[in-house]
């Protein structure tokens, strides 16, 4: 008896400490965005433009049309089908994010 309640503790002591990949973001929430680009794209250029942003180097990665979502969310409603980034600058309201890099979640 004490062996079976020693080795169904044991178990679920050992499920609950078990991490779980997560996907993680240190600039912010993960992004959904529509598409990434260089920022020397003809689309990425005209919007950073518009907006009045210059980017340094030309081969920034720009997400374009982003959206943040939620890891708990995969799967769910919050399920990214384009392209799932971490981007560095995410100030500009959803049009653009500066310094994307794809992220698996």
């Amino acid at each position: 008896m004490f062996a079976k309640l020693f080795t169904i503790a044991s178990l679920a002591i050992l499920a609950v400490a078990t991490p779980t990949p997560e996907a993680s973001c240190s600039s912010g929430a993960i992004q959904c965005c529509q598409s990434v680009e260089s920022a020397n794209s003809a689309t990425a250029a005209n919007l950073l433009k518009s907006i009045g942003v210059v980017v340094q180097d030309v081969t920034t990665p720009i997400g374009i049309t982003c959206s943040p979502i939620s890891v708990v969310g995969v799967g769910g409603s919050d399920a990214c089908s384009a392209n799932t980034v971490c981007c560095e600058n995410n100030s500009f309201g959803g049009l653009v994010a500066i310094g994307c890099a794809p992220v698996s979640v």
